[in-house]
């Protein structure tokens, strides 16, 4: 399953360097607001994720090939996650900071010259400029997160007037967010691995 994913990731980046010579390039401006989900897996502790918002805001180019309806958005972000455990009596919050490149596939239908509406889809690579560790306190498990993340857009939204895009995106974790550790090794009997899923609702203005 990865190395499809992997394969139709390589896939989608090939296509933004290989579109013909009449497509077209504009640059934009975007920002929006991330609202974030923690999922565990292998972990025997008394640990649930709650949900928590952030924001991102960067630059992103927009490549379209005319009449097809095909194209690719490559972006360029700041992106703010904000993460949060509970044991069921305490809590713990942790901010996540990334630098991101999501590269989306866009299929654009026109309904007339003052909307459309697109269509997008694929990854993401994050690369962690924060903080790596995370000590919860009140709660048995520290939490390392991992340099990088690799993950998958599938979202849609509407252009108007040619230049304001208003969007949702669903990014699904592919890779680990974190694994449980202490000092540096995995805890007996509570080690596990955190995946970090995020909706996002982004508004961008191309010039």
């Amino acid at each position: 399953m990865k190395k499809n994913i992997l394969s139709l990731a390589v896939l989608i980046a090939a296509l933004s360097f290989a579109l013909p010579s009449q497509a077209q390039v504009k640059f934009g401006v975007k920002a929006g607001l991330n609202m974030n989900s923690v999922s565990l897996k292998d972990y025997k502790g008394n640990l649930d994720g709650d949900h928590r918002t952030g924001f991102f805001a960067g630059v992103t180019a927009d490549v379209t090939i005319p009449l097809a309806g095909l194209g690719v958005e490559a972006s360029l972000l700041y992106d703010n996650k904000s993460i949060a455990l509970s044991d069921g009596t305490n809590e713990s919050k942790k901010t996540l900071h990334y630098v991101s490149l999501p590269i989306n596939a866009k299929y654009t239908i026109g309904f007339s010259s003052l909307a459309s509406v697109y269509f997008a889809t694929g990854p993401q690579f994050s690369w962690n400029v924060g903080d790596r560790s995370w000590a919860p306190k009140n709660i048995q498990a520290g939490w390392e997160l991992k340099k990088s993340e690799f993950s998958w857009n599938v979202g849609a939204g509407v252009t108007a007037l040619k230049h304001i895009r208003v969007g949702y995106n669903y990014n699904i974790g592919i890779g680990k967010t974190a694994e449980a550790t202490v000092l540096g090794t995995a805890i007996n009997g509570v080690k596990g691995k955190l995946k970090n899923n995020t909706h996002q609702v982004s508004l961008t203005y191309i010039f």
